[in-house]
Formats: structure tokens, C-alpha cells, sequence
């Protein structure tokens, strides 16, 4: 483990938890890595003068039945803009199947202060429901209103009742891959109504969280939170660079934790053999990255440098990215079974943890379809899964979808009724993971 970070800055630091042994001629190397920030402006609650946020609120004509999720959004609006420190840049935006200003209008951000804190959740008495849902128009909009700003923290929080009915969902997914790497985006759907893949897909491509809020009381609660956790961002754009020698091939890397995003596809050519992976914004965290590599078969005896995982930070315009943490992967081929065959523990909870959250999905879509069989069998894995790897949440809420016979053996029956929230819950969450048990 190698830290560069300055003093001043975020303390980052990369782990490298692996089993490096590989029997003669084995080739598949895994290794979770570790990125912890630590000691920056979140521990000292200094200005959030880097930062600018857009609040979209759905104002679909769905949003009036029942009337609380239009009466929830106001009040979670507010809350989320009384949140704001002093300084930040933010703008509400009203979104149908076109978007528009709310506050401050004219293509402009505000600067939070007591005085403009008032003025936009004033302007917020104005909001009405009518029109269709076109969430990509949101989201173009918002992307607008962040490019004029010059903060380095740029997020997005998204709330949305209805699916994305207005809108062809190949103009939704030309505007997430051009928003991606601009700026962030939380998503949220309140009520059942909503399509689970369309609000997570969002989250997923802007490297935000996604999830649920089935009743709207909840709701400002849950967008305090959201605004707490960006205004503890202190360093944007991070990178990890991942640096493999000739013959070595990526095979995949996925964030694990706290929750699995696969990242493979979202790489971007780095210099010869190097390319570079999306982390977005990061306060005082930790999160960890499956990496798996194939390396060219060996002798008994060799090893050799798998990959260099570095951590980077966009240097100033002209200058090169700043290192902020290294770690190394390592092979080293063995006649030791014992070595050669022993799976590192983060590995295997980690890879444990993924297999729930596809097992969850692929239960919940067979279960769609009426195939009782494959949805059992399915579910019945996910809650053995999250039951030997301490996945309490996720246990409890597969346990409002299936009863449990036996949690070890993962033998269940599907529920003859299930309500829409307790499914879409499960689908939505499916991806949170815990940490690994340390000894």
C-alpha cells in the first residue's frame, strides 16, 4: 500500500487483499481492492463552496394520486435545500415531459444562503401536477444548469413516481452516457408505480444510489440524508487506473462495496496498456473493487506484477493527474495445493455477495414470468447467500417474498401474495452488500 495524498488534502490509501498463489499454469488472478478516504473537509465541516446541486422533482400528472406524494416532494425539497451549507450552488427543477425552472430560473444556480434557502422553497408553493414523464429532459437540464458552474462537486438527486412513458428509452440512454463523468446523480422512486431498472439504470450510469421510498412521508427524511452525504463530498472525478504488463488481459472490474456496479464497460484508454475506471465523488469512505485479471500460464516458481491499481485525481488544466494511492496485484505460481487452491476471505465474500444480487434479480424476473421453479431456486440461493454472509437487510427482505424453511440449505416457498412495495424493495436494495466479517 502506497498513500501520496498532501497533508491538507483527503488521506486516501489502497489495499490489496488477494491469494497471489496459482497452481503451474493457472491464470486467473483476483483481488479485491480497498479505497478508503479519510481526513478531509468532512471531519472539519468547512465551506461547500466546490460543490453544486440540482434537485429534479417529478411534477407528472401521477404525482396528484394520492395527493401526499406531491405534498412529500414539496416538503422533502425543502428539507433537502435547508440542508445545503452556505455557499453551494443549487436549482430546482420541475420535471413532466419537459423540464423546467423552478429556482432560480433563467439558466441560473443560487448561492445557498438564509435568504435564497427562503426564496426556493417559496418558489416551491408553485409546483402543480400535470403532463407525461420524460426524464431524460430532466436530466439534459440539469446537465445545463452544472456545466455553468465551476464547482468541482456537481450531483444531481432525482425523484420520480411514474416510468419514462414520454420519452424513447434510447433518448434516456444517450443522455446518461452524455451526463456521465459530468456530474452525479442520486435517484429515488417514491410510491410502486415506477420501473425499478430505469430508476437504478440512472443511478448506475451516474454513479449515484438508487432506491425506494414506497411511503412519501418518508420521503424528507431520505433526502436530508441524500443532501447530507453531497455536501461531505470533498474530492470529484476520481479515478482508478488500472496498469497490467504485456499478456495480461482485464477481465472484469466491479465495485462491491457498498454496493455492486460493474465498471468494466465504463473504462477509458489511459496510455499503453492503462486504462482508467469511474469512482465519482468522495467524502470520509470506503468502498472496495473486484478486479480480475487473466495473466499468460507460468512455470512453478515465476511470479510476476498482475496489475497496478492507482488512484488519480484531475490535475489543474495543463497538469497531470495527481496520485492519491497505489496498490499492486501480484502472481506467483506454486506446486503448494494448499496455497494454490485457498480462496482469500474478501475475495470469496465479495464474490459471494455479487452471485446474491443476480440470483435476487434472476429470482424476482422468473417470478414475473410464472416459473415457479426457477424462482424458487433462485430465491432459495439468495437467502442461503445472504444468510452465510450476514446480510441481515437484505435476509429480512427476502423474507417478505419467500418463507424460509431452512436459511443454511437455502430451501424456501415462493408467497402466494406479495405486495408491490416488499418486491420492488427487494429488487431495488438487491444490490446493497456488507462488508466483509473481519477476524
Amino acid at each position: 500500500m502506497a498513500n501520496f495524498a498532501k497533508p491538507s488534502a483527503p488521506r486516501f490509501s489502497v489495499d490489496v487483499y488477494q491469494n497471489e498463489f496459482l497452481p503451474e499454469g493457472g491464470r486467473d488472478v483476483h483481488a479485491i481492492v480497498t479505497v478508503t478516504s479519510t481526513g478531509g473537509a468532512t471531519a472539519t465541516r468547512t465551506s461547500a463552496q466546490g460543490a453544486a446541486v440540482v434537485i429534479m422533482v417529478d411534477c407528472s400528472g401521477s404525482m396528484e394520486y394520492p395527493p401526499e406524494k406531491m405534498r412529500g416532494a414539496r416538503e422533502a425539497t425543502a428539507a433537502a435545500i435547508d440542508t445545503l451549507r452556505d455557499g453551494t450552488a443549487f436549482a430546482v427543477i420541475a420535471g413532466t415531459h419537459v423540464a423546467k425552472e423552478v429556482y432560480p430560473g433563467q439558466g441560473l444556480l443560487a448561492t445557498a444562503d438564509a435568504t435564497t434557502r427562503a426564496q426556493a422553497k417559496e418558489a416551491l408553493r408553485g409546483l402543480s401536477c400535470g403532463g407525461g414523464t420524460a426524464i431524460g429532459t430532466w436530466l439534459r437540464l440539469a446537465d445545463g444548469l452544472l456545466r455553468r458552474s465551476t464547482a468541482s462537486i456537481r450531483h444531481g438527486i432525482l425523484l420520480t413516481d411514474g416510468r419514462n412513458e414520454h420519452e424513447e428509452p434510447a433518448v434516456l440512454r444517450a443522455t446518461l452516457d452524455a451526463c456521465a463523468g459530468r456530474f452525479t446523480c442520486d435517484a429515488r422512486g417514491v410510491g410502486t408505480d415506477w420501473e425499478v431498472k430505469e430508476v437504478t439504470g440512472i443511478a448506475g450510469a451516474l454513479l449515484g444510489t438508487a432506491d425506494i421510498v414506497a411511503d412519501p412521508a418518508r420521503l424528507s427524511a431520505d433526502f436530508t440524508h441524500m443532501m447530507e452525504n453531497v455536501m461531505g463530498k470533498e474530492v470529484a472525478d476520481v479515478s482508478l487506473r488500472l496498469w497490467t504488463p504485456v499478456g495480461v488481459e482485464i477481465q472484469y472490474v466491479k465495485q462491491v462495496s457498498p454496493a455492486v456496479h460493474d465498471l468494466t464497460d465504463r473504462r477509458t484508454e489511459a496510455g499503453p496498456r492503462a486504462g482508467d475506471y469511474p469512482t465519482g465523488s468522495w467524502g470520509d469512505e470506503s468502498r472496495e473493487y473486484h478486479v480480475c485479471v487473466r495473466v499468460p500460464g507460468a512455470a512453478v516458481g515465476q511470479e510476476m506484477l498482475a496489475a497496478r491499481a492507482t488512484l488519480l485525481m484531475p490535475g489543474a488544466p495543463g497538469e497531470a493527474p495527481a496520485v492519491l494511492a497505489q496498490g499492486l496485484v501480484r502472481a506467483v505460481w506454486t506446486n503448494d495445493l494448499a496455497a494454490s487452491t485457498a480462496i482469500n476471505a474478501q475475495v470469496a465474500h465479495y464474490t459471494g455477495q455479487a452471485e446474491l444480487a443476480q440470483a435476487i434479480q434472476q429470482g424476482l424476473e422468473a417470478r414475473k414470468l410464472g416459473d415457479v421453479g426457477g424462482a424458487t431456486a433462485k430465491l432459495g440461493r439468495a437467502v442461503q447467500l445472504a444468510s452465510s454472509s450476514g446480510n441481515a437487510d437484505t435476509a429480512k427482505l427476502l423474507a417478505k417474498v419467500v418463507d424460509v424453511v431452512d436459511a443454511a440449505a437455502g430451501t424456501v416457498r415462493l408467497k402466494a401474495k406479495v405486495a408491490d412495495a416488499d418486491e420492488m424493495t427487494l429488487e431495488t436494495r438487491s444490490t446493497q452488500t456488507v462488508r466483509v466479517k473481519k477476524a
